[in-house]
């Protein structure tokens, strides 16, 4: 019995004393310099700048969609996606970067970049961080994941009580150069429409910009092209570039989904422009830009279908324009408000953007006319995380005495989050119009905001539509590939006012439902599946008891 329990002690000591040595290697480790040095963090963009720190290396690391060191996401399914994506080159990456080897750190610019790449759709997450610093040079790693930019386009959705199938081919990363190219072909119940686009926003290693889009459908065919240096950023000191376009389309006007009145409209346009600006200034940008509009329309009747009331007059317009654009740099970076698990960015500063050009005789104009056009938008960060954007916009012309062609428009959006899973979203939107007979008809219905009846439902020159949703985000994750949400609304809404012809039924609307939202958050292409059910408030006439919708959007 004395020597199990001399055993018992002598096993007891020996345990003792191995985890003393372990904890005395432990500190004198732990007190060594070198070890300490790689355990003490980095500093915070901003405490570099403070210190003047200049720029070193900058290292990226340009992932693949799936990390295949993530047990869940190391399957055959996409190891098979790894390797048939190209990853996006990272001369792409560094030249969408604002700062490079050599630079003084501006904490402004990491985080302007990060939102850059983070807003390209070939880029699923951005991390920008610094990993060595000596001697008053720091180093960055510029760390992406890819998204999967390939897509055949193919799909069916059901809105307003119109069903609508797609296919196609479009890849938004062609071999890893951040270019789109696309072909998409799109059916509904009232014809067919073919879209071809290429899009290239880094042409030639430059910021230049090159985007060609030709449309070929039942309702006409258009074409644009352009090529435009931007400001591309809130620093950008100068910006130029050439557009034009031409269209030959039907232009039609709806009552409760029924075609009242049709013309056809010829239009060619041409813009030039150039701006410059001292780039951002104490945390504001102000722009300024000079260029000239050239537009040139023609109308006439469509044989079978009555014209409206009163058919626009063919115009040639050649306007000279002045622009003035302020940005404030206050951007918020968030998550599961329009998205789920992704980040979003919301300017809750103050924005303007007007423009104002006056089309005279002398440069071969039909008449003399002013043109205008201004955006304006203010957020405010609230209290418990709460989101308040305010945004409104105006455009028309004003000629021989008369406003013509006038829409206003305006929205005020509130996100009331009550946890990370629950969000409350409030919005009201307005808009009025003049001429709608002609192209600025107002409609209201499935297709746009009430969910509960068809689409062109009703129509006017004004038009109010509420909207109140409560939003669920949940934690699942099925496959690595799709986020889920969903949740519950109310709409209400009404257009009225204008011609006689195109009234409609002139009282409010309203509708309740609910929906399923699934994200496609691996996928270039932002893509929301929507599928929801409502069913309108009391409704007058042949309106169907509920609608069922699904198609595809971009938010929520």
């Amino acid at each position: 019995m004395n020597g199990a329990c001399r055993m018992c002690r002598t096993v007891v000591l020996r345990v003792l004393a191995r985890q003393f040595a372990a904890t005395l290697i432990a500190s004198l480790c732990l007190s060594s310099p070198a070890l300490a040095q790689e355990a003490t963090p980095m500093p915070t963009f901003e405490r570099l700048e403070a210190e003047g720190a200049i720029i070193g290396q900058v290292l990226v690391d340009n992932q693949n969609i799936f990390d295949l060191d993530d047990p869940k996401e190391n399957n055959w399914l996409y190891r098979l996606a790894n390797t048939l994506h190209i990853r996006t080159r990272a001369g792409v990456i560094r030249r969408i970067l604002l700062f490079k080897p050599g630079d003084p750190v501006v904490a402004q610019r990491f985080e302007e970049s990060e939102r850059l790449l983070q807003n390209t759709a070939y880029i699923y997450e951005v991390l920008i961080r610094p990993i060595a610093y000596n001697n008053g040079v720091v180093d960055i790693e510029v760390v992406t994941r890819d998204t999967w930019t390939l897509d055949p386009g193919l799909g069916v959705s059901r809105r307003g009580g119109e069903n609508t199938s797609k296919y196609g081919l479009k890849e938004l990363n062609l071999i890893g150069t951040g270019a789109a190219i696309e072909w998409q072909r799109e059916e509904t119940e009232r014809g067919r429409t073919d879209a071809y686009q290429f899009n290239n926003d880094l042409v030639l290693g430059t910021r230049s910009r090159f985007n060609y889009t030709y449309f070929d459908g039942y309702t006409g065919t258009s074409q644009f092209i352009s090529l435009v240096r931007p400001f591309f950023a809130l620093d950008s000191r100068w910006s130029a570039g050439i557009s034009g376009s031409t269209s030959d389309q039907l232009v039609s006007t709806y009552n409760n989904n029924v075609l009242i009145s049709q013309y056809r409209l010829q239009r060619n346009t041409t813009s030039v422009s150039a701006g410059l600006s001292r780039g951002l200034v104490n945390g504001w940008v102000r722009r300024y830009s000079l260029g000239l509009d050239y537009l040139e329309e023609k109308n006439e009747p469509v044989g079978g279908v009555p014209p409206p009331n009163q058919l626009p007059i063919d115009e040639t317009r050649v306007s000279p324009f002045v622009r003035f654009e302020v940005i404030q740099d206050r951007f918020l970076r968030t998550t599961n408000r329009d998205q789920v698990a992704r980040p979003e960015y919301f300017l809750l500063g103050f924005s303007t953007n007007i423009k104002l050009g006056y089309a005279s005789t002398a440069l071969g104009s039909t008449r003399s006319a002013w043109n205008y056009s201004a955006t304006l938008n203010q957020g405010w960060d609230l209290s418990r995380d709460r989101i308040l954007v305010a945004q409104a916009a105006a455009a028309g012309l004003y000629a021989d005495g008369d406003e013509e062609d006038r829409l206003f428009t305006g929205s005020v959006e509130y996100y009331v989050p009550q946890s990370n899973r629950a969000q409350t979203y409030v919005a009201i939107r307005g808009d009025s119009a003049s001429d709608i007979t002609q192209t600025n008809q107002l409609s209201i219905g499935g297709e746009n905001g009430l969910a509960g009846y068809p689409a062109n439902y009703q129509t006017g020159d004004t038009r109010v539509l509420f909207n109140l949703e409560q939003r669920l985000y949940s934690d699942w994750y099925p496959f690595q590939l799709f986020r889920v949400g969903g949740g519950a609304f109310l709409d209400v809404g009404r257009a009225w006012g204008g011609d006689d012809t195109t009234n409609g039924d002139p009282d409010w609307l309203a509708s309740v439902g609910v929906g399923l939202r699934v994200f496609s958050v691996r996928s270039a292409f932002g893509t929301v599946w929507r599928l929801d059910i409502a069913f309108p408030i009391d409704p007058e006439g042949d309106v169907p008891s509920y609608q069922i919708q699904f198609y595809r959007t971009i938010g929520f």
